[in-house]
């Protein structure tokens, strides 16, 4: 976007982008330069304001070198999942109308399957180029370093993780955004957690997720730097917390529970006193482990809630939550309405479907009018499909998304709560529950448990958990069924794969 032009013109050899593995970093004026390579070479293969591309790479700087580019180009971008199957991206490059696929040397045996499976795709690249895939690093190079002279907003166009079926595409263009300012719901997150031109982010999830591109877009758009982890490593997150004074960084649930399961000498070495702001979203996070990392970090841990869609946003610090424990907070941007199927407003502490009402909820799932329509109701508001309530001060609670819930002899069981029952204990390194068919109750709570290093299956572990359960939470609510797995089919944004699971042990 052009306001790292404004960074780089005022301070050009400060660090935009640090990538720790590596050691190597990049300048705002290195990236000023490059991003308006990337516009130039966009425009010379014939790519104009609201063409779409995509990106299958890794963590690295190149990532948002391009996404910033495009940016400044008019370009919708979608990041693909590097971790998706052969099939899942060619859906995702149609669906998308992709013109344009850039891939690292990680993924250029995928991209070139993709070349003889797909017509939809007019150019396909690689960084280092050869074979197929054309030379990205060798045409970019001969591009000009000033901006184009058609600049326009570029928008980003993310695809849900697809745990039901197809994942769609989410695109939410605001009229009136002008290229220097943030989507408005990215402009109340940066204003809530003070991101300013002194902020030092810390980033150890996937780019390709919304939530850590969205906050390096942040991050630069005020002039920040932004300290892209390759891959996320509960220790080395904690050492690169120290090396590089890190001010900010967000993180989800899971990242919480595998630090705090390190060796305490080992989590304890280093000094994480640089640390304002430790913000965690994407799932509901236990309260015992919220507790445990409040009690070690400090009252610098905060929550958001919100989604790809930018329908709207919640946020809670750390003296809130101790005092509304379990809270994602009150609305930041929009209002929250609880409804029922009939889409009658609820009272206070029921529990119903999150609905926002906002300036903001103007998304579409891309290609998909009926399920666009089908997140509004008649009163214009928009949903996710997650469920929860509001206590009497306005503070959100979250149960569980709408479409993992469990209805057992007439009970609705909400999976989140018993994760986060299961995930406590010291034997269970990670966890899933879902519902399987049962002849008598329709459906009953299966577990499929990831153990701790070192801890072997059996029988006896397997009911010592279900009796865990059972004295913690109701009964009625202990899982029926549990089964060990090596590893869950978890993604990097923390997100699972449900899906799979249902039809393993249904």
């Amino acid at each position: 976007m052009p306001h790292i032009s404004k960074t780089a013109a005022k301070n050009p050899d400060k660090a935009a982008i640090i990538m720790p593995g590596s050691g190597k970093v990049v300048t705002y004026q290195q990236l000023d330069n490059s991003s308006n390579q990337v516009a130039h070479l966009l425009r010379k293969i014939g790519l104009q304001t609201g063409d779409h591309i995509s990106l299958i790479m890794e963590n690295r700087s190149e990532f948002l070198e391009i996404y910033l580019g495009a940016m400044r180009a008019g370009l919708i971008v979608t990041p693909v999942n590097a971790h998706l199957q052969l099939q899942e991206c060619k859906y995702i490059i149609e669906n998308s109308n992709s013109k344009l696929l850039v891939c690292s040397e990680k993924y250029r045996p995928l991209a070139q399957q993709l070349t003889s499976l797909t017509t939809a795709v007019d150019h396909f690249y690689c960084l280092e180029g050869g074979g197929s895939l054309a030379d990205w690093g060798k045409e970019l190079a001969a591009q000009a370093e000033h901006p184009i002279t058609d600049e326009a907003r570029g928008w980003v166009m993310m695809y849900s993780s697809g745990t039901t079926g197809h994942p769609k595409g989410i695109l939410g263009v605001v009229e009136g955004v002008s290229l220097d300012d943030l989507h408005p719901v990215l402009e109340s997150m940066a204003q809530a957690f003070g991101i300013s031109q002194d902020t030092t982010y810390l980033s150890p999830g996937p780019l390709y997720h919304a939530a850590p591109l969205g906050w390096c877009d942040m991050v630069l758009n005020k002039g920040g730097t932004v300290v892209v982890m390759e891959k996320f490593d509960a220790e080395k997150a904690l050492s690169q917390i120290e090396q590089y004074k890190v001010s900010h960084s967000q993180w989800v649930p899971i990242m919480f529970i595998r630090m705090l399961k390190l060796p305490e000498a080992q989590r304890l070495s280093y000094d994480l006193g640089s640390l304002k702001v430790a913000v965690h979203a994407a799932a509901p996070c236990p309260i015992e482990v919220k507790e445990q990392m409040i009690a070690w970090w400090g009252e610098v841990i905060y929550e958001y809630y919100a989604a790809s869609e930018a329908i709207g946003s919640t946020a809670i610090d750390s003296q809130n939550w101790l005092a509304h424990k379990g809270s994602v907070g009150k609305a930041s941007y929009g209002k929250i309405h609880i409804v029922d199927d009939d889409n009658k407003l609820l009272e206070h502490d029921q529990i119903g479907q999150i609905y926002f009402e906002s300036d903001a909820t103007n998304f579409e799932y891309y290609g998909e009018p009926g399920k666009t329509k089908g997140s509004f109701n008649p009163s214009g508001w928009a949903t996710v499909g997650d469920v929860g309530y509001l206590d009497q001060e306005g503070y959100l609670y979250l149960t569980d998304r709408k479409s993992f819930m469990i209805i057992s002899g007439g009970v609705n069981i909400y999976p989140q709560e018993i994760e986060n029952c299961l995930i406590i204990n010291d034997k269970v390194a990670d966890v899933a529950v879902f519902g399987v068919p049962n002849a008598e109750f329709g459906e009953e709570v299966c577990a499929v448990v990831q153990l701790a290093d070192g801890i072997n299956t059996d029988d006896e572990l397997s009911q010592e958990l279900i009796d865990w359960c059972k004295n913690k939470i109701s009964r009625i609510k202990a899982p029926r069924q549990l089964h060990f797995i090596d590893q869950l089919p978890r993604l990097e944004n923390g997100k699972l794969y449900k899906r799979r699971l249902v039809e393993k042990y249904s």
